[in-house]
């Protein structure tokens, strides 16, 4: 008997359970339109876009604040139409790879919107990826007002990254997304919540659907 697959499919089933209501509940108390945009931002602020995917968030940032973005999405095609999409903005810089605990070359399995380095499909591509530290030095990024965070799986080291080396505290807002990948993902997520209560205070918090944490 292979316990590990068991409690993999245990921890899914009560996942998707949970995972529903808790995604009810995010769209009942206003979703997208009342938290994800929520911020005192202008056109001199800095916002860095993690899971560009579409570019409809940066759009929207764009739109309402007119600050300077970098988005970051290291998949071919969706870097591409991401190009197309903000060809006439220089404001928006489309950064052909991700961000991570360290650089290197690795396999993402393509899955539309779920695309990610954890859930394995039948389409792959490598990609690229890029040691956060080494980014925020190459631009002498001393300060970014917000920070959004959906890259399906590689958020935990990402922020874990950023504690290591207390970048985090150069960051004013942290909008995230956790993703249940894994057995331990709660538990890892939760480490990750105790360091940040060092530097950030929550705003709101939607279990593995939203939230977002703010530079005390």
């Amino acid at each position: 008997m292979n316990f590990s697959a068991i409690a993999n499919r245990l921890n899914k089933k009560l996942y998707r359970h949970k995972h529903r209501r808790v995604l009810q509940q995010w769209k009942d108390d206003g979703g997208d339109e009342r938290f994800r945009y929520d911020y005192d931002l202008n056109s001199n602020d800095f916002v860095m876009d993690l899971g560009g995917y579409e570019g409809e968030w940066t759009a929207n940032i764009r739109e309402k604040f007119g600050s300077q973005v970098a988005i970051f999405e290291p998949v071919k095609k969706f870097a591409e139409k991401i190009k197309d999409k903000f060809s006439q903005d220089d404001d928006v810089e489309i950064c052909q790879y991700g961000l991570g605990k360290s650089s290197r070359i690795e396999t993402i399995y393509l899955w539309g919107a779920g695309t990610s380095a954890f859930r394995k499909r039948a389409k792959t591509e490598e990609i690229r990826i890029v040691d956060i530290t080494q980014w925020f030095s190459d631009r002498n990024m001393k300060s970014v007002q917000l920070m959004k965070i959906n890259i399906e799986g590689g958020e935990f080291e990402l922020l874990e990254r950023l504690l290591e080396t207390e970048l985090i505290s150069r960051i004013e807002n942290i909008q995230v997304q956790f993703h249940n990948i894994a057995v331990e993902s709660t538990r890892r997520m939760e480490r990750i919540q105790q360091g940040m209560e060092k530097t950030h205070k929550p705003t709101y918090q939607y279990k593995f659907v939203w939230e977002n944490w703010v530079l005390k």
